[in-house]
């Protein structure tokens, strides 16, 4: 079910479908879902369909994204004011704790959120997603950059945008996916606003994200690391970062580019469903293949 919860910056859109109306006697917590930059709740359309018969999943759009309308002349767009928002609407919501899964984008708001509220992330899943730049000097470049991309936006339109943003390498392995699904994909990226895009690529990007690896220790929740094998750079930083953890495990899915989610999804829900199951911890990368 589509709905908008009204908070103090705005209006936030989300699906938030429940479990079935068989009743288990310990319920599982929420499914919060998080998606990544020009995406939105219809990015998770799989995943919502395979965890809504057992447990409540919301799939919430980000500023700057799908439905959501920012009021606040005020909102900072900032990645922590993103998780506050983000806090909010479960707090709206009355949702205490919640499982939450990130992407990419929305892999830093997840991960901001369980620094700043340990207590509302049971299990948090991280896909395809970084801490941020260590380096003051690599902050300075990346926001340069994001800045230009987002003048280029404004300046250009969303359609030739779009046409760019499919063009990075980082998206090249979504070329092997079926034309339905890469159209589906598009038409995601072409219903967002404009604007609400370039306001995200100032505030959320990661040259304006402070750096958040130094603190990952202090999670005391289990983290799944989730990266694709044909993704190396962020199969890199997973592997980087890992040590860095009280309690996680990173895992590689075979055959997947960036995002595992969309690119071999049976994998990817395999995986996702072991580790909030809670199934065996392993500390080192295991690549997922076929028995997923």
């Amino acid at each position: 079910m589509i709905r908008r919860i009204e908070i103090a910056s705005g209006i936030v859109a989300l699906s938030d479908e429940r479990a079935g109306r068989r009743r288990a006697r310990r319920p599982p917590r929420p499914l919060v879902l998080l998606h990544g930059f020009t995406g939105s709740h219809a990015s998770w359309a799989a995943v919502r369909a395979a965890f809504r018969p057992a447990r409540r999943v919301i799939a919430i759009d980000l500023p700057g994204h799908g439905a959501t309308v920012v009021r606040d002349a005020g909102f900072d767009w900032s990645l922590g004011a993103t998780a506050d928002l983000v806090a909010a609407t479960l707090a709206a919501l009355r949702v205490e704790a919640a499982d939450v899964l990130g992407y990419s984008m929305g892999g830093r708001v997840a991960l901001a959120l369980a620094l700043a509220d340990p207590a509302r992330v049971g299990r948090l899943v991280l896909e395809s997603a970084s801490p941020g730049l260590a380096s003051a000097a690599a902050r300075a470049r990346r926001r340069a950059a994001d800045a230009a991309l987002a003048a280029a936006l404004e300046r250009d339109g969303l359609a030739a945008f779009v046409r760019r943003w499919e063009r990075l390498p980082l998206f090249r392995s979504l070329a092997s996916q079926p034309e339905p699904v890469r159209a589906a994909l598009r038409r995601q990226r072409l219903a967002c606003d404009p604007a609400g895009l370039a306001a995200s690529l100032r505030g959320t990007g990661l040259g304006a994200q402070p750096w958040l690896g130094g603190r990952l220790g202090a999670l005391p929740m289990p983290v799944l690391l989730l990266t694709g094998e044909h993704d190396p750079k962020f199969t890199r930083i997973a592997a980087r970062i890992l040590p860095h953890f009280a309690d996680a495990t990173h895992e590689i899915v075979a055959g997947a580019g960036h995002r595992p989610h969309l690119e071999r999804p049976a994998r990817f829900l395999g995986v996702v469903r072991d580790f909030l199951a809670g199934g065996a911890r392993r500390r080192e990368p295991l690549l997922r293949g076929d028995e997923a």
